[in-house]
């Protein structure tokens, strides 16, 4: 009789290696770009490729954050309005969606209807620009957290000294909108932006954390007279549970991108549908593990 082979083995196969992440850390919007387009998210987080044109809304945003940046580092108001103009008119037409506006003469009116947006935000905004002790503006950190299977990146804002808890820090988040948020707080954006933010935040300053303030300007004039401005505040002891479901989302994340063999478009994703059906017509993200998953089958 010859030799009974054991159960289960299999003659020249090679012990099964952990794939390798592609990327080094989550951030906020690493995360959200996953969740909502992995196609998109590949192309931008992985292959490092970053030529899909911004929305004016996000143009503008970032001016006034330019704007605030200045401000909180001690320029006037003026002056820091101004830094903030200067950014948005360097950035190229190549680099915003216009939609509909095609021609020269409908982008150049884009531009200047987004510059009186900006103006006018950014001066809401700074005639009653809310008081803090900063002690860091854009504080960009990463921290390694126990428990977590990457570390977590997060630029914030402003962090500044806590007025209500002696020795805790705060952390201050901009945001310019068209319309004020519905859910103020409790809003999941919110609290997964003001955990990644909780845990660098930490971190860096070796403090404990109290808040998670956001403020929200509205671009265009409320007609009723009431304020352009509105502050949500996420105290940080009072989601001691959403700490629990952060670690489980980043962590299932984490395990989904590690096993995921092919990436599908998102073509109803408002932000970036039409984009990333593009690149799964072009096929301008390799497809090697595809091909590598047929073989295997």
């Amino acid at each position: 009789m010859g030799k009974k082979k054991k159960v289960g083995a299999r003659r020249g196969r090679r012990p099964t290696k952990r794939r390798r992440l592609p990327i080094e850390h989550w951030s906020h919007s690493s995360l959200m770009a996953f969740l909502r387009n992995p196609l998109a998210w590949h192309k931008r987080y992985v292959e490092k490729i970053y030529d899909t044109p911004s929305n004016p809304a996000g143009v503008i945003g970032r001016a006034g954050h330019v704007a605030l940046e200045h401000y909180y580092s001690g320029a006037d108001k003026e002056t820091a309005k101004r830094l903030g103009l200067e950014y948005l008119r360097s950035v190229g037409d190549f680099e915003i969606n216009f939609g509909r506006a095609t021609s020269a003469r409908a982008k150049k009116a884009k531009r200047l209807a987004m510059e009186k947006d900006y103006l006018q935000a950014v001066g809401f905004y700074l005639a009653r620009a809310p008081r803090h002790t900063v002690l860091g503006v854009e504080v960009s950190g990463i921290a390694r957290v126990p428990g977590y299977a990457l570390p977590l990146k997060a630029i914030s804002d402003l962090v500044v000294e806590s007025r209500d808890r002696p020795g805790y820090v705060d952390i201050v988040d901009h945001k310019f909108v068209d319309a004020f948020s519905k859910s103020g707080a409790e809003k999941p954006l919110f609290v997964i932006q003001a955990l990644f933010n909780y845990f660098t935040v930490s971190e860096m300053f070796e403090r404990p954390v109290g808040k998670f303030i956001v403020y929200e300007c509205k671009k265009r004039r409320n007609k009723d007279g009431s304020s352009q401005m509105r502050r949500y505040v996420l105290d940080y002891a009072q989601v001691q549970d959403e700490f629990a479901v952060f670690r489980r989302l980043i962590n299932d994340a984490t395990r989904e991108m590690q096993s995921r063999k092919i990436f599908l478009p998102n073509p109803s994703d408002m932000f970036e549908g039409e984009n990333s059906f593009d690149i799964y017509r072009l096929s301008l993200v390799d497809d090697e593990t595809t091909e590598q998953l047929l073989d295997r089958e």
